[in-house]
């Protein structure tokens, strides 16, 4: 699994002009999911995630983690994290799974994240999404369970 952490001030998806998830404060998860990831994988990534320290304290040192602040989730499915541009114009998205099991793994990933007692909204899985953020920091992170 490839997930694009950002920290956000406030955002929400968009599908067919209706808001379906939003948040305050927290994190915006761009979540792809590749053939070999696991279930393990998906809890790896949500414990990292829920413990990552990138909030900032009084001193501004990142030392709290979304939990610690009372943030929140928007996790949005994006399969283009797999997107293979190294050859022609057209990205290649072979290395993402199939919908079946990307969703699955996805639904279970966001599962994981609540055992953590963080609230998580989402987009819709497979559609079309506006995703409106406010990049607090600016922070952007990408995590690989690959890379563990």
């Amino acid at each position: 699994m490839k997930i694009v952490v950002q920290r956000s001030k406030a955002a929400k998806v968009i599908v067919n002009q209706d808001t379906v998830g939003e948040i305050d404060k927290g994190l915006v998860l761009l979540v792809g999911v590749t053939h070999e990831d696991t279930e393990q994988d998906a809890q790896w990534l949500a414990d990292k995630i829920a413990g990552l320290r990138i909030f900032e304290d009084e001193q501004e040192k990142m030392n709290f983690s979304v939990q610690d602040i009372g943030g929140a989730i928007l996790s949005v499915s994006q399969f283009t994290l797999f997107g293979d541009c190294r050859k022609g114009r057209r990205p290649n998205f072979m290395a993402a799974a199939r919908p079946e099991q990307a969703e699955q793994l996805y639904e279970f990933f966001n599962e994981c994240l609540r055992k953590h007692d963080l609230p998580v909204s989402t987009g819709i899985f497979g559609a079309m999404m506006d995703v409106q953020f406010t990049n607090w920091g600016p922070v952007t992170l990408i995590l690989d369970s690959q890379s563990r």
